[in-house]
């Protein structure tokens, strides 16, 4: 044997980050269909959802909910940040009626550690908690509650001084994130998703190839499962469907196994799925054939 063929380092085992509702299971692998976590139930930038909030009125909660499960979410992620609102309160309530309306799995989403706490304990199943980053006072406060409730987390390799553009320095920081939560909290590395930190295009045209260049990174040191903001890259841009469309099949290729987005884009969610069965995720093209007669129909009912 050659000396560089002995020299071969062996590919690291992927992992694969399974979460739940009281009655549906959802498995991130990279051998596996994308995930599309649905990303509309959240109230930043929306004034009249806001309004509703402050007024009781929870109904387009139920609207968002049929929306993006028509569409074809997997995951739906849950934002109640609403200003001057009792945020783990109505997170809390929120949580308890989407379980009412879909057995889809949610991914809780909050920066504020008490309204975490209440959304994963009204929460029947086992969640997805967005999201930390590599700062240790954040990590302090939200892992203990990610061991406690026993859910996956989302973790952004970015800290008090940075978000780094570089991918080396994005790697050095999930690093620290992967050494603190599983040596110091008993986190499952399987658990650990990454959100490599898709940056807007408008501002640099190099951050897609960076992020591109981490996610590898982090497929082959670790092969952890990651989720992005999908419309983060082209926001700001015209024709945003269209970037987001090439970016994320692009992105899969590189180890991108999920993304938060909104499943009311079929330019978009078709693009997905084109990749999943170009990619070998889908056996036999059944999903992509289902959906093409499921659309079919449904324009010709129309």
């Amino acid at each position: 044997m050659s000396a560089a063929t002995s020299s071969v380092v062996e590919p690291v085992e992927t992992q694969e980050t399974t979460i739940r509702s009281a009655t549906r299971e959802v498995v991130i692998g990279h051998d596996r269909p994308f995930c599309i976590i649905g990303e509309r139930i959240n109230p930043t930038g929306r004034r009249i959802f806001q309004e509703a909030l402050r007024a009781g009125d929870m109904s387009a909660i139920e609207r968002d909910v049929k929306a993006q499960v028509e569409g074809g979410a997997d995951v739906l992620d849950c934002n109640m940040g609403v200003p001057l609102m009792d945020e783990a309160d109505l997170l809390a309530k929120a949580i308890t009626m989407i379980q009412g309306l879909t057995d889809l799995p949610i991914c809780i989403d909050s920066s504020v550690v008490e309204a975490l706490d209440a959304g994963l304990s009204a929460y029947q199943g086992r969640a997805l908690v967005n999201s930390i980053t590599a700062e240790d006072e954040r990590m302090e406060q939200i892992l203990p509650l990610v061991k406690k409730y026993d859910a996956a987390v989302i973790a952004l390799p970015n800290d008090e001084d940075e978000i780094p553009m570089e991918p080396e320095k994005r790697l050095e920081l999930v690093e620290k994130i992967v050494r603190v939560a599983t040596q110091e909290y008993g986190i499952a590395l399987n658990d650990i998703v990454i959100d490599p930190l898709a940056m807007p295009i408008g501002a640099d045209t190099a951050t897609a190839v960076a992020t591109m260049e981490t996610m590898r990174g982090i497929r082959e040191r670790w092969g952890l499962n990651m989720t992005c903001g999908a419309s983060n890259v082209s926001f700001g841009m015209p024709s945003r469907h269209a970037l987001n469309a090439t970016f994320l099949p692009m992105a899969m290729t590189a180890g991108l196994t999920s993304a938060i987005m909104d499943a009311r884009t079929p330019q978009v969610v078709e693009a997905v799925k084109a990749a999943d069965l170009l990619l070998g995720h889908d056996d036999w093209g059944m999903a992509w054939i289902s959906r093409h007669r499921a659309s079919t129909a449904a324009a010709a009912q129309a």
